[in-house]
């Protein structure tokens, strides 16, 4: 791996673009939460595919799938970041969570699973948090069910597992996940067994767009309050969710804003997590959906994404 531009701020996000295997490009990305200081949380986002086969209308990380990363080319792009400021492998952060979720579903390669095998013993980190972020695909079960006893076996109680739903509606939730997939039942079902004494709750994450329906009452009939959470997040300034016609629900300037979505979730027993990060990673380009190599390519930038300048990495 060659690391060859980077492009953000050392106190809010940074986003790296390296070189891998026959030339192919992957980004990474590491992210503070201010004023929370680095030594009580810091957070790692890695890709696990060239591209993504997926294509979701919001991504700008979809398209141009040019197959799976291996192992070593996973922990190369955690090992670069964790080296830069922890040159001993020991990460001394209370929550040091790392998110498979920049670029590629990560159910589509079971190489994350080695990977995760393999994260407790190559670093002395305590805080370790591994979060896998997934829209169900149909056909990977075998991941699913690997995923499962390595969470048994390593992580109890210290592992994030998000389904990105995005709606409640099914035909809706087709055009924003254009693969076949698992259905509510099948999500739950596994998320049930997931969830265990100790355990976080499992996430439903919704980046949720104007005028896409979220019934409170849909989510109930499939998900127990008491064993799912719900989160809802800005739809983040992408080429892709632009040309789509589709905006963000929630208004990321606006974080004390009062949304009726989230009082009738939480009237019938969720915890709600509205989760806006800093504006300022939308101009850097690291926050999810959002994938700088587009926006280099684009010949139309986005005025309230990706305004930062490309930095070549000596």
């Amino acid at each position: 791996m060659q690391v060859v531009a980077s492009t953000g701020r050392e106190d809010i996000a940074r986003v790296y673009i390296a070189q891998m295997r026959d030339g192919r490009m992957v980004e990474f990305v590491e992210s503070v939460q201010p004023p929370v200081p680095l030594k009580k949380k810091w957070v790692l986002i890695v890709s696990t595919l060239f591209g993504c086969p997926v294509g979701c209308p919001m991504c700008d990380a979809g398209g141009e799938y040019k197959g799976k990363l291996s192992k070593e080319e996973i922990l190369e792009q955690i090992d670069y970041l964790i080296r830069r400021r922890f040159p001993d492998g020991a990460v001394p952060v209370e929550k040091f969570k790392v998110q498979f979720a920049r670029m590629g579903e990560p159910a589509f390669n079971p190489a994350v699973l080695d990977v995760l095998e393999e994260l407790p013993v190559r670093y002395s980190a305590p805080g370790l948090l591994p979060s896998i972020s997934t829209v169900a695909p149909y056909g990977t079960e075998k991941f699913f069910e690997g995923l499962l006893e390595l969470k048994r076996r390593l992580y109890r109680g210290r592992f994030q597992l998000q389904f990105s739903i995005h709606t409640t509606h099914p035909d809706v939730r087709d055009r924003l996940i254009p693969i076949r997939k698992w259905g509510f039942r099948e999500i739950a079902e596994y998320g049930m067994r997931f969830q265990e004494p100790g355990d976080r709750k499992v996430t439903l994450n919704f980046a949720l767009a104007k005028g896409v329906p979220l019934e409170a009452r849909v989510l109930l009939r499939h998900f127990p309050p008491e064993r799912f959470l719900v989160k809802l997040t800005p739809l983040n300034p992408t080429y892709r969710a632009r040309e789509s016609g589709l905006s963000s629900y929630i208004d990321p300037g606006r974080p004390e804003e009062d949304y009726d979505v989230v009082r009738r979730l939480r009237d019938v027993g969720y915890e709600v997590i509205v989760s806006i990060g800093e504006v300022e990673e939308n101009r850097i380009g690291s926050n999810c959906g959002q994938f700088v190599h587009v926006h280099v390519k684009s010949q139309d930038p986005l005025d309230e994404g990706y305004t930062y300048p490309l930095e070549d990495v000596l």
